[in-house]
């Protein structure tokens, strides 16, 4: 029986075409996954299928739900749809959760107004999520505490407790280390095994591969191939999806290690707990110009954390972190790992980029550079943020930092929501400016892959983290 029914489906920004004509078929048991470049419009699909386009965005094309057009409903009755026939899992995690009430409360309360299930029951069902995903089961904090990783699988709890039988999962492992990563990826195909129906949406060749069903491949707003997941990955036919699989970070050459410049931050003994135990002590780092550090480690372990306290933006419970009194006020950016928080929501983006530039004396000249860099169009400048894909908006969140000019840029999973060519031309960036301005880079990533390739050195922190495993710089 088909489920999920999409028969020409285009959405456009004004007259501008940015997805379309797509046409698939999901039965029940089914798995979709949309592979394919940042920007292509894979999160449009979603959104037309559930009914929350933008609303600078206008769409065309039939939609059809277990034989029923939704395409035509009025939206107060897509709405009813929401969590009982189909759950959505978004792109940003923390935009799916009440920033105002605590993480195991929001699963629990789904469980029970949308599942159905009584006080206490509710309670047990949340518990049993939360050991599945590795969440701790008493979890008290509200998103805003949590690590993307962390919120990544809160929302994945809270879109599936109702029990919805179609779950449409946006970018599902992002953020995630592996051995997470696997274990979202489990109980994603244990909906299909179910009897469910999935749509997943992924930049991650192994996780169409894990996923199976069939694939679309988007670029540039239109399937360039579509056929069963094995077959395609096997045997590409289109040039793009063959560059794409052979984008991965594995394959990429290792970057030469830069000379050490002056000293810009030192980190000594440096330990931090944020509102629960203590994250990692015994951090000593020091930060020259030029330098490309790299921290990995699990999702939750306190990367994120580390930037902060880089930052001063929280104070640590023991050691200090020291800047050269050559940085100035601003001389230190973080790229933060939620984009949509960094921009105002509801003003056109060029007002940012301007407001930025014109404070920091930048020609409009580089900007328009840094967005050629990245391969974005000026044009996405006179949308609001969230007329613009997730991977375009961490782009853009960076172009506006270097215009800035920094010394040191600490940057928070920048490439998580990019395709693997999208990324390499991103850290790529990142790379030249480096070189060329002694910027120094801190990165966090999820990637061993990207770490060990990209960086010149590599801190991997672990749960209670008591030493840094190498001197840095």
């Amino acid at each position: 029986m088909t489920v999920i029914e999409v028969e020409d489906l285009s959405v456009f920004a004004g007259a501008t075409r940015l997805l379309g004509p797509v046409s698939f078929r999901i039965a029940r048991g089914g798995v979709l996954v949309v592979m394919g470049e940042t920007g292509a419009g894979k999160s449009l699909i979603a959104q037309a299928i559930l009914g929350t386009l933008p609303g600078a965005l206008s769409f065309r094309g039939r939609i059809a739900i277990n034989g029923q057009r939704v395409d035509t409903l009025p939206a107060a009755d897509r709405a009813r749809l929401w969590g009982r026939d189909l759950a959505s899992l978004p792109q940003e995690p923390w935009r799916a959760l009440d920033p105002l009430m605590a993480a195991a409360r929001q699963v629990s309360e789904t469980h029970r107004h949308v599942g159905g299930l009584p006080v206490a029951e509710a309670a047990a069902a949340t518990a049993r999520d939360f050991a599945r995903l590795g969440l701790d089961p008493g979890e008290r904090r509200l998103p805003g505490a949590l690590s993307g990783g962390m919120a990544q699988r809160v929302a994945f709890a809270a879109a599936t407790a109702g029990g919805a039988p179609i779950l449409l999962a946006d970018e599902p492992t992002k953020g995630l280390d592996h051995d997470r990563q696997a274990r979202v990826i489990g109980l994603l195909a244990e909906v299909a095994r179910a009897g469910g129906t999935l749509m997943a949406i992924t930049h991650d060749a192994q996780v169409a591969e894990a996923l199976g069903g069939t694939l679309v491949v988007l670029r540039n707003g239109r399937v360039v191939e579509q056929g069963a997941t094995a077959q395609v990955l096997q045997a590409p036919q289109d040039p793009y999806t063959k560059a794409l699989l052979a984008a991965d970070p594995s394959a990429w050459p290792v970057l030469p290690a830069a000379e050490p410049g002056d000293l810009m931050l030192r980190a000594q003994g440096l330990a931090v707990s944020r509102g629960g135990p203590r994250l990692f002590a015994g951090i000593d780092l020091a930060i020259h110009a030029g330098a490309r550090l790299a921290i990995t480690g699990p999702s939750g372990v306190g990367k994120s954390t580390l930037l902060d306290a880089l930052l001063g933006l929280i104070p640590p419970d023991e050691g200090r972190v020291e800047r050269a009194g050559l940085l100035g006020r601003h001389a230190i950016q973080k790229l933060y790992q939620d984009p949509p928080a960094a921009f105002p929501p509801f003003g056109r983006l060029e007002t940012s980029f301007r407001d930025v530039a014109r404070r920091h004396a930048a020609a409009w000249e580089t900007v328009l550079g840094y967005l050629e860099d990245l391969t974005l169009s000026p044009t996405l400048l006179q949308r609001r943020p969230d007329a613009v894909s997730g991977g375009e908006l961490q782009r853009l969140s960076l172009a506006r930092a270097l215009i800035v000019g920094p010394r040191v840029l600490l940057a928070d999973e920048p490439t998580s929501r990019l395709d693997p060519i999208t990324q390499k031309t991103t850290l790529d960036l990142l790379h030249k400016v480096s070189l060329e301005t002694g910027i120094a880079v801190v990165l966090v990533t999820h990637s061993a892959a990207i770490a060990e390739r990209w960086a010149d050195e590599v801190l991997h922190l672990t749960p209670g983290h008591e030493k840094a495993e190498k001197a840095i710089g």
